[in-house]
C-alpha cells in the first residue's frame, strides 16, 4: 500500500491502534522502495506519512489533501501541487507523537527512530507532541538525542525528577525552540535540594523558547524565592500560566505581577500556592494586571481568608472577560460569600463558578453538617434571586486541600433562572453596598 499509494498524504496512524514492530517493518519496507528510486521520485505521489493516531476515521482522510502540519487537526485542505512543485527530491515527511512510559523504550518506536536516523537525508521526522512518563532517564536521553527536537510544539513531563535530573534535561529543552506548550506535572523536587547553579541551568533555557504560550508547573519547589529567574527569561507573552502546589514567597508573586509576559494572560491557575502570610495587596495587584484579559482563574487550596478575599474583590469585579472562577478548598464565611456573589454579579461572561461551602457548614471538629449546609445553600439561592441574574454556582463540601472530585461534582448546584434577561437588575454603586442578612443563617 505504501509503495502504490496515489496521494500526497497517507494517514496510517488511524489504522494502527496498537502498532508493533512487524507493522512498522512492513511500512518501512515500502518506504525503502520509494526512497531508493525503485519508484522514480518525479512520479512519486507520497510525500507525507502520518503515523499519529488522531482518532479520526482513516476512510474520511484517505485521499490525503490535508494540513499535515497542524498539531490539532488534519482536516484543513492544502494543495497537492504546492507540496510537490519544485521539490521532487524533498525528504519524505514522517509525523509521529511520542509517549515514553514503559520501563524500557517501546520496540516499535525504537526501531522506527533508529531507521529514520540512518536515513536523515531522505526522511524528515516531525514530532509535534512528546509525553514523558515512567521511564529511566538514561533511556530518555538516548531516545531524544535521535530526534529532531526543534519540531516539538507540546512537551509534557509526568515524572518525579530531582533538580539535578531537571538540569540534565535542560539542554534538550533548549533545543525545543518551537515549543508552545510546556507542562511539568508532578515534578516533586526536594525542597532541601537548593543548588543555584542547577536552577539557573534550567531556567536559562526559557530564553530560547520564543514560541512558548502555555506554561504549567506542578510542585516545582525549587522555584521558591527564585520565580523571577524564569519570568525574566520569558521572551513571549503567555496565554496560560499554571503554578500549582508550590510554596512561593510574597516576593515571587510580586515579580509575577510585574512580569510583562502576563499582560495578555487568558488563563491563570495558582491552586495550592498558600497566600495566608502574604499582604492582601500582592494578590490584588496581580489580579489587576490580568483583569482585562483573563478568561479562567484558579485559586483553589490557597488558604485564602475572608480579609484577603474582600481585598481582591474590587479587582475581581473588573475581570469582564472571566468565564471560569474556582475558589475550592479555601475556608470562607457566609458573609464573605455574600460579598463575592455581589462583586461577580456584573461579570457578563462568567458561567462556571466553583466555591467552597461556607465555613459555618462545619462543626468545630470539621464535620460537615448537612442540615446547616442546606440552610446556607438556601440563603445563597436567595441572594442570587435578589441579584436577578440567571446563574449557577457549585459548592465543594470539603474544607480540606485536595478535596475529592467525586465529592465536589456530585453536589447539587445552586441555580437561579429568571424568565427574561430584560429583567436583569442593574448593579449600581449603591446596590453594591447592600448587606444581606438572613435570620438563623449568619
Amino acid at each position: 500500500m505504501v509503495r502504490a499509494w496515489p496521494f500526497v498524504h497517507l494517514p496510517l496512524g488511524g489504522l494502527m491502534h496498537t502498532p508493533h514492530k512487524g507493522t512498522v517493518e512492513a511500512i518501512l519496507g515500502g518506504l525503502n522502495a520509494l526512497l531508493t528510486h525503485k519508484v522514480h521520485p518525479r512520479r512519486r505521489k507520497l510525500w507525507v506519512l502520518n503515523l499519529r493516531n488522531t482518532g479520526q476515521n482513516f476512510w474520511s482522510m484517505w485521499s490525503g489533501d490535508m494540513d499535515h502540519g497542524s498539531s490539532s487537526s488534519l482536516m484543513a485542505p492544502v494543495s497537492e501541487g504546492s507540496l510537490r512543485k519544485g521539490r521532487p527530491l524533498t525528504p519524505l515527511e514522517v509525523f509521529i507523537e511520542l509517549c515514553l512510559k514503559e520501563r524500557t523504550m517501546d520496540e516499535f518506536l525504537t526501531y522506527l527512530i533508529r531507521w529514520i536516523a540512518d536515513r536523515k537525508d531522505l526522511i524528515h521526522l516531525c514530532c509535534k507532541k512528546l509525553m514523558i512518563e515512567s521511564i529511566p532517564f538514561k533511556n530518555i536521553m538516548k531516545f531524544l538525542h535521535l530526534m529532531p527536537l526543534d519540531s516539538l510544539q507540546e512537551v509534557q513531563v509526568n515524572c518525579i525528577w530531582q533538580l539535578s535530573t531537571l538540569s540534565l534535561f535542560a539542554p534538550l529543552l533548549g533545543q525545543m525552540r518551537s515549543v508552545q506548550r510546556l507542562i511539568l506535572s508532578h515534578s516533586c523536587v526536594s525542597a532541601f535540594e537548593e543548588q543555584e547553579q542547577q536552577v539557573v541551568q534550567f531556567t536559562s533555557q526559557f530564553l530560547k523558547l520564543h514560541h512558548l504560550r502555555d506554561l504549567s508547573m506542578e510542585c516545582p519547589f525549587f522555584l521558591r524565592g527564585c520565580l523571577d529567574q524564569i519570568l525574566r527569561c520569558l521572551k513571549t507573552g503567555l496565554e496560560n500560566l499554571t503554578i500549582m502546589h508550590c510554596l512561593l514567597t510574597e516576593s515571587d508573586l510580586t515579580h509575577l505581577s510585574q512580569c510583562p509576559s502576563i499582560s495578555q494572560l487568558k488563563g491563570l491557575d495558582l491552586s495550592g500556592v498558600v497566600v495566608t502570610n502574604f499582604r492582601s495587596a500582592v494578590l490584588q495587584i496581580l489580579l489587576e494586571k490580568v483583569a482585562a484579559t483573563v478568561w479562567e482563574l484558579g485559586l483553589d487550596e490557597c488558604a485564602i481568608l475572608d480579609s484577603q478575599l474582600e481585598a481582591v474583590l474590587p479587582a475581581l469585579s473588573l475581570c469582564f472577560q472571566l468565564r471560569s472562577f474556582s475558589l475550592r478548598g479555601n475556608i470562607l464565611s457566609m458573609a464573605a460569600m455574600e460579598k463575592l456573589l455581589l462583586h461577580t454579579a456584573g461579570l457578563p461572561n462568567l458561567s462556571k463558578e466553583f466555591y467552597p461551602a461556607p465555613r459555618e457548614s462545619y462543626s468545630s471538629q470539621g464535620v460537615l453538617l448537612q442540615g446547616r449546609l442546606a440552610q446556607l445553600q438556601a440563603g445563597l439561592k436567595e441572594i442570587l434571586k435578589v441579584l436577578g441574574q440567571p446563574r449557577t454556582i457549585w459548592l465543594s463540601s470539603s474544607p480540606f486541600f485536595h478535596c475529592s472530585d467525586d465529592i465536589f461534582y456530585h453536589m447539587e448546584p445552586i441555580a437561579y433562572h429568571c424568565n427574561s434577561s430584560a429583567f436583569l437588575m442593574p448593579l449600581t454603586k449603591a446596590f453594591l453596598e447592600i448587606k444581606f442578612r438572613y435570620s438563623g443563617i449568619v
